[in-house]
């Protein structure tokens, strides 16, 4: 039973920084999102949601990086392995994202082809690829972190990001 204890807080510890992380960038995007549609009616997602979003996103990370293409260039600078999972990221940011906002239309049309139709012809687009460059960002800034810490280790990146500070020179 301990076992078992200690492989459940083992893996809650695995993914507690990247859902606390993007669980922050998703809030972001979402406030983000409600300034550009001020006023227009349109509902914005509710932190719950977030929360639900930040937790699979946060897991779907973790499974990810387990795959043997994801830590595609661990010899190289950094940037490879940076700019690789960023695009990997991205392209399932990407794929998220446009499904998110197919489903809205949904909801209204009769089929999904018709609210894929509708999505095509009424979709604000540049909202639309705002907030994917956004996302991208923010991605990109997570995969420098972590890709940090994998090199660095965790413990050593911890120290030098929050401390303990040095001494003070005179």
């Amino acid at each position: 039973m301990s076992t078992l204890i200690h492989k459940i807080k083992h893996e809650f510890m695995k993914v507690l920084p990247p859902t606390i992380f993007f669980f922050i960038i998703l809030h972001i995007v979402a406030l983000i999102r409600g300034l550009m549609i001020k006023g227009s009616g349109v509902d914005l997602p509710v932190s719950a949601s977030v929360l639900i979003a930040s937790m699979i996103l946060g897991k779907s990370v973790l499974v990810a990086d387990m795959l043997p293409f994801i830590n595609r260039f661990p010899d190289k600078p950094l940037i490879w392995n940076v700019t690789w999972k960023t695009l990997m990221y991205a392209v399932v940011a990407l794929v998220v994202h446009y499904l998110e906002r197919l489903y809205e239309y949904w909801k209204e049309a009769p089929s999904l082809m018709d609210a894929n139709s509708l999505l095509w012809s009424s979709m604000n687009w540049p909202r639309f690829w705002a907030i994917q460059i956004l996302l991208v960002t923010l991605i990109f800034m997570y995969c420098v972190i972590a890709e940090l810490a994998r090199v660095i280790g965790r413990d050593r990146l911890k120290v030098m990001f929050v401390g303990p500070l040095p001494p003070m020179q005179r």
